[in-house]
């Protein structure tokens, strides 16, 4: 094999080991959680990586150092794009659905959160494209007593439905889901 080849495949090598060892190395820091619900007619699973607040100022204003600046897209986790997989068309705040898998994207904001489902799926979370979102919907927020250290998703019942709550720190995001 001829020198100057032999450095490229070692170089190679060397940087596809690098990178596949800082993902295993950055998922141990917000490690890959699932969330999923099949109450009332509604199919939802969402695989998601679950970061902790770790004495960080989360939500806020840009200047503030906020880590998610109000207005400012945010993949919604941790590592790789949330996705979000729909077992069967429903509504999302009123909003029709089709039964597939998503991106699941969010805009914090003070009095309440856009939720974004984007058809591009697999990509690393900050590899965001508006391009391809599928909805957007504007859903309200509320706060809790106690503070949640770790990102986490989870269903609560609803008539006809589930919400989806997202629930991070002291702010809970309720995406209403309900059957067609």
């Amino acid at each position: 094999m001829k020198k100057p080849l032999r450095i490229t495949l070692i170089l190679a090598t060397v940087i596809i080991l690098g990178y596949l060892g800082f993902r295993k190395y950055t998922r141990s820091f917000s490690p890959a959680s699932v969330a999923e619900t099949s109450i009332n007619d509604v199919d939802i699973k969402v695989t998601y990586g679950s970061p902790g607040k770790k004495g960080r100022l989360l939500f806020g204003r840009e200047e503030d150092k906020a880590l998610l600046p109000y207005g400012k897209v945010w993949r919604t986790g941790a590592n790789e794009a949330t996705v979000i997989e729909i077992g069967r068309d429903v509504a999302m705040n009123g909003k029709p659905v089709k039964a597939g898998s998503y991106s699941l994207y969010s805009v914090p904001g003070q009095s309440s959160w856009k939720i974004i489902l984007n058809a591009e799926t697999g990509q690393w979370g900050t590899e965001y494209n508006d391009g391809k979102d599928v909805l957007r919907v504007d859903v309200p927020i509320r706060i809790r007593p106690a503070v949640q250290e770790k990102f986490r998703i989870y269903f609560e019942e609803i008539p006809k439905g589930v919400n989806m709550v997202l629930s991070w720190d002291q702010t809970e995001a309720l995406v209403p889901f309900t059957h067609l």
